[in-house]
């Protein structure tokens, strides 16, 4: 953390009082993370670290703040996050989570990823050091998810490992192809080796996992999963030596139901992330620091909800120059008046000031994207018979049925309207038209399915922001509105676009690998009204996330049916099925 030797000499010399401090903020309440207990104290700083917790006023400092005996606690660390599910870049994340006391985020950019391989991994990593916040990477395990789809790219081990040395990669992200690691498949063991030689830190994603498939994985060495549901689940990944990371996002909502498994005997193996949320909720709300009002809300201890925030996080990535406040550790570090609100009054980066009153004090940087990143989208004009879903035997289909603001799905056997050989979306059954059409090398492979319980009463929804090879995906209540959605996107490079009777009534260009906007948070927060807008213009109704929701029906490596550009696929088999059953 102490880039030269003589600044680390000049720290001991002034944690002595022998050198003035370069800040001080005084009357502080300081959250210790390590014996949750709370102390006055202030906190001195010099050259970016914490120097000394002082109780005696025996320090002196170019600059100093009254904290005015207000609580003062380590910066926030979100323990899994897609930065690229924000919709923005990661400066400009950055700029969102630093004023809400986010300081630290572990990314996995496998979305960028899937779309442009290591130039997608690099310009993550570039743009992250215009960012004010830390961002350490994970290294994406699955790229494609899975072999039964297409993606814009491969990872092999050989294309990892040059990032490995890179001193923002902290390891190996959410291995996803559990049967590849079950199985002892080379190509992923060589991933999971190349990240412990390194004494990196290797991601679970265990959703739906047995114990004794979770026992195969912690014999594999990884070491974390945030994809528990319930706290038995928890509790048994804990005991079996893993951290628990509890996601609290846009889609996924956890936190409530993982928090029973949480005691003061384990609580140092759980801690917090966010995995996907997006631009207009990270800014209204935050993120860790949400989790955190939420689980002191919920009953847990203030300090104890703070420690799952803070140095777990850290110790369980290994970064340990933060997540404490006490000599020696970064000094980053927020004010907050209302502990139970958890609203940042004011955010230290390095010992300076970055956001007060929640925002920016600093200038945004303008982001820099390789060229063809920006023109990745390859559709084939799309016409209605793409479209048809041909029943030969009968009108009995298997369909997919989705849980609102979950990642899983249900798998159903029932009986849809078919006219002449296809299937026709019914508005009353609730039974719409699903397609994925692959989008990164012209292959053109299409995917079609039946899917229950968005509610569209009328148009269509497309989007390139389909997990986690983001392809084209597109829902509709008819074929031409399908259509123009789709032929829409190509045009926009990506995005989102909602139409409805042959209109477009709204869209959302994301031209940054069909993934990202490089426009201001603001800008893109307004750009998601008008489509949440238009979305309740088709279901008046709508009680849930939808766009979340339908981001990750495309989703393989989750149950229980999903649709991908090669078909519709049974997680819990791992193989495709027909629409027909």
């Amino acid at each position: 953390m102490v880039e030269k030797p003589q600044q680390l000499t000049n720290n001991i010399i002034a944690s002595q009082g022998k050198l003035e401090a370069d800040f001080i903020l005084r009357n502080a309440l300081v959250a210790d993370v390590f014996t949750l207990t709370w102390k006055k104290a202030d906190v001195v700083v010099k050259n970016g670290q914490i120097i000394a917790l002082d109780t005696q006023n025996r320090f002196t400092a170019n600059n100093e703040e009254d904290a005015a005996g207000h609580y003062v606690i380590p910066g926030l660390i979100d323990g899994h996050i897609h930065i690229e599910s924000s919709m923005l870049t990661p400066a400009e994340f950055s700029r969102v989570l630093v004023p809400h006391g986010v300081t630290t985020v572990i990314t996995d950019p496998h979305e960028i990823a899937n779309v442009a391989g290591a130039e997608g991994i690099q310009f993550m990593l570039d743009d992250a050091k215009q960012a004010e916040m830390d961002i350490f990477v994970m290294l994406p395990s699955s790229v494609p998810g899975t072999h039964f789809e297409h993606a814009g790219a491969t990872l092999t081990a050989k294309d990892l490992a040059p990032f490995m040395t890179n001193d923002h990669v902290r390891g190996l992200a959410e291995v996803m192809d559990f049967p590849a690691v079950l199985n002892g498949e080379a190509s992923m063991l060589e991933k999971i080796l190349l990240a412990q030689q390194a004494n990196l830190v290797v991601d679970g994603h265990c959703a739906g996992l047995t114990s004794a498939q979770i026992t195969g994985y912690r014999v594999a060495g990884i070491h974390t999963d945030h994809e528990c549901v319930t706290a038995e689940e928890a509790l048994n990944r804990i005991e079996q030596g893993m951290y628990v990371l509890i996601r609290e996002g846009s889609a996924a909502k956890n936190l409530r139901d993982l928090l029973p498994a949480v005691n003061t005997v384990n609580a140092r193996r759980f801690g917090f992330c966010t995995d996907d949320k997006y631009v207009d909720e990270l800014m209204d709300e935050g993120s860790i620091n949400f989790d955190v009002k939420m689980a002191i809300a919920e009953g847990m201890e203030p300090l104890q909800a703070i420690q799952l925030a803070t140095i777990n996080v850290a110790e369980c990535y290994r970064l340990y120059d933060r997540g404490v406040l006490a000599p020696g550790y970064k000094a980053d570090f927020i004010v907050v008046k209302d502990i139970k609100e958890m609203r940042a009054k004011a955010v230290w980066k390095d010992g300076i000031k970055v956001a007060e009153n929640g925002e920016m004090l600093t200038a945004r940087a303008q982001p820099k994207v390789p060229a063809h990143i920006h023109q990745s989208v390859h559709l084939p004009a799309m016409t209605t018979d793409m479209l048809a879903i041909p029943f030969t035997k009968g009108t009995t289909a298997n369909v997919m049925e989705i849980v609102p603001n979950q990642l899983i799905t249900n798998h159903l056997v029932v009986e849809v309207p078919v006219t002449d050989g296809v299937f026709v979306p019914s508005v009353e059954q609730g039974l719409l038209k699903l397609a994925v059409i692959e989008r990164h090398h012209q292959l053109h492979t299409t995917g079609l399915g039946i899917v229950k319980g968005f509610g569209l009463q009328k148009g269509a929804v497309a989007t390139t922001v389909a997990h986690d090879s983001h392809n084209a995906l597109v829902i509709g209540t008819n074929d031409a509105d399908m259509v123009m959605a789709l032929n829409r996107i190509q045009e926009i490079q990506g995005g989102f676009v909602i139409v409805a009777d042959g209109q477009i009534l709204a869209e959302m260009p994301l031209t940054i690998g069909g993934l990202m906007t490089d426009v201001t948070a603001a800008e893109a927060k307004n750009q998601l009204a008008s489509l949440h807008n238009a979305l309740h213009e088709l279901n008046p109704h709508l009680d849930f996330h939808f766009l979340l929701t339908f981001s990750f029906v495309a989703l393989p490596v989750i149950p229980t049916l999903k649709l991908t550009d090669t078909g519709l696929f049974d997680v819990t088999t791992f193989q495709h099925i027909s629409v027909e059953a």
